[in-house]
């Protein structure tokens, strides 16, 4: 374990804050539909439990954009973990308490591993990493992202390395893949599909129905195809013992006390149905569901009844409005029909937003039922491209 463990510093039952949250926490799984900012958040929230929670935190991507990258001060970061420099916190204008360290799954390179550690020898294993079919097929293998992702979460927390762990997931339907890879790829090399497949070439007995199947396969893919087949699933085959016992220890590190979901989403339409989508399949599967972050949110003040009444004095009474305000700002504003026309553009400008951040404010409190936590963050005016910008999200959604 490393120099200071984050979990024993808290003592909180129910979370009141995301950190808080992650004072408790071991592994926290970020999780999201496509474009509401959710591998940004996670790595807002990695950044903020270094600065201000101390220990080693890791922010570990399974999602293959690299935008990570330029945010956290480094200029690439693959499987193996690379430290967020000193630097980049300081250029933040930070000290933190603890290392940010990031990661990016590379699928190939945990498949390799993966192999490596379940081969039941040194010739099983020799022999599927060169199998033509292992090497061409490895990044699309029945969900094999997904299950890597799950298989290299495990190792990391279970190598003790890190106090706390933020995984940043693929978005949301395939997120549900992400859950259920483990038994998935059990199932998959006990079913009878795959036996089935590797008989013929096991025995090198075929029944008289299937003959006229492999016969024309054979024509069609050719022999050496089918055997290639036939080697690489038998050869997985010896490390089915060893999957099916990682896969219930990764099912049961997701549903563990140690470890809790943030679903990030944004109040359209579209994303906040993931997100309860989501949330449901969370609570329905028994896991710990934190917190709901949600990015892009109108401020509160399109909720504010003086601020409304301010809005339609300027969208109706514009004119009597431009009147008293013109000759105190002085040219062009001294021009009358230019600075009605202003005042009440901008009075129902305010109010046309106000509808929207009403019916965001009737979906926020209908998905907050399910989190112990909400956590909203406004429209920034500039992208997220440094670690200062993550660390400012950070803030907004901390504590």
């Amino acid at each position: 374990m490393a120099s200071r463990s984050i979990t024993e510093r808290s003592d909180v039952v129910a979370p009141a804050t995301i950190e808080q949250l992650c004072s408790a926490k071991e592994v926290v799984v970020s999780t999201g539909s496509g474009g509401v900012g959710k591998t940004t958040t996670a790595a807002a929230i990695g950044a903020s439990a270094a600065t201000h929670l101390g220990g080693k935190v890791l922010v570990l991507t399974v999602d293959p954009a690299k935008r990570l990258a330029n945010a956290l001060g480094l200029e690439r970061f693959g499987n193996v973990e690379t430290q967020v420099p000193a630097e980049a916190f300081t250029s933040a204008g930070v000290q933190p308490e603890g290392e940010l360290w990031a990661a990016m799954l590379d699928t190939k390179q945990s498949w390799d591993d993966l192999v490596r550690l379940h081969a039941p020898d040194a010739a099983t294993r020799d022999a599927i990493l060169v199998n033509p079919l292992y090497q061409n097929i490895t990044g699309k293998f029945v969900q094999s992202h997904d299950y890597v992702a799950m298989e290299r979460l495990y190792e990391i927390h279970t190598s003790g390395r890190y106090d706390l762990i933020v995984v940043d997931t693929p978005p949301t339907r395939n997120a549900v893949d992400f859950l259920d890879a483990p038994d998935r790829m059990a199932d998959f090399f006990s079913s009878r599909l795959l036996r089935w497949l590797i008989t013929p070439y096991r025995s090198r007995l075929v029944s008289f129905a299937s003959k006229p199947f492999y016969s024309v396969a054979d024509r069609i893919l050719g022999t050496q195809f089918l055997e290639d087949i036939a080697e690489f699933f038998m050869l997985f085959q010896t490390m089915y013992d060893g999957f099916v016992e990682r896969a219930r220890a990764v099912t049961t590190l997701l549903g563990g006390p140690q470890t809790t979901f943030v679903v990030v989403s944004t109040l359209e339409v579209a994303p906040a149905r993931e997100a309860e989508f989501f949330l449901k399949l969370l609570g329905e599967r028994g896991y710990h569901v934190g917190a709901l972050v949600l990015n892009k949110v109108l401020p509160e003040l399109f909720l504010d009844r003086d601020a409304t009444t301010v809005a339609k004095t300027l969208a109706h009474h514009s004119a009597e409005v431009a009147a008293d305000v013109g000759a105190r700002i002085g040219p062009p504003a001294d021009d009358e029909r230019l600075l009605t026309t202003v005042l009440g553009e901008v009075g129902e400008s305010f109010l046309n937003y106000q509808v929207v951040a009403r019916r965001e404010a009737e979906q926020r409190a209908e998905l907050a039922r399910i989190p112990q936590l909400t956590a909203t963050v406004p429209y920034f005016d500039d992208d997220i491209h440094s670690l200062g910008g993550l660390l400012r999200l950070g803030e907004r959604i901390w504590s």
